[in-house]
């Protein structure tokens, strides 16, 4: 689970701020889902209504993905991330990506025959669609019914005690609530500070939603 990013047992806030939305480990984001939950209201979102109001920093990730975009994900304790796309160490105005996700499930697979199910060559994730016990998302990185390629990066984060690096395998799916959209991020992710393991220990589902940069502020 994405919990497991990061530590417990921090010692206290660091006061640099961190990422295009210049808020400090320890600080607040105020989050307005008003807008997602009016867009979702003739649908039913997998998890119900996203939760807005005070986000609390825990641990904030960063991972470059090209010459042109950054990425900054935002943690807290209840395990959910605000995630960011803008200009490497680009402020506000250079965003041009921001969600709110939480997790939603994880799966364990047991051994290598399961993994392969889950990313072999004709794998679960990388398929054009994606059912969710009867949830149906259609695949958001990559067009045409082939199979697509994970996307991988490596992601450091600081929780304020210790700083980690992660590498991550995932894929987003998508599909309409309502007037609204819902993604699907399956993930798997390896702490590359532990010894070199060939698989994640689980893949995770994180539900998220998009926001506008007025939706959410530093305070």
């Amino acid at each position: 689970m994405i919990g497991s990013w990061f530590k417990r047992g921090k010692s206290a806030p660091l006061a640099q701020e961190c990422g295009p939305l210049a808020c400090a480990i320890g600080g607040v984001l105020v989050i307005d889902t008003l807008g997602i939950e009016a867009s979702m209201a003739a649908g039913e979102p997998a998890m119900g209504p996203p939760t807005g109001g005070n986000f609390i920093v825990s641990a904030v990730g960063v991972a470059r993905l090209d010459g042109a975009n950054e990425l900054t994900r935002y943690y807290d304790d209840d395990h959910r991330m605000v995630q960011v796309i803008a200009a490497p160490g680009g402020g506000r105005d250079t965003i041009t990506d921001i969600s709110l996700y939480a997790p939603w499930d994880s799966v364990v697979p047991a051994g290598r025959a399961e993994w392969d199910r889950w990313t072999g060559t004709n794998g679960l994730i990388g398929a054009p669609t994606y059912d969710a016990d009867g949830i149906m998302f259609t695949r958001f990185w990559g067009s045409g019914n082939h199979q697509a390629d994970l996307v991988e990066f490596v992601e450091t984060v600081d929780d304020g005690s210790d700083t980690r690096e992660i590498h991550q395998r995932c894929m987003l799916y998508a599909r309409d609530v309502g007037d609204g959209q819902e993604m699907l991020l399956l993930n798997i992710e390896r702490d590359l500070s532990h010894e070199a393991r060939e698989e994640g220990a689980a893949v995770s589902f994180i539900i998220g939603y998009g926001l506008g940069t007025a939706d959410i502020m530093c305070v």
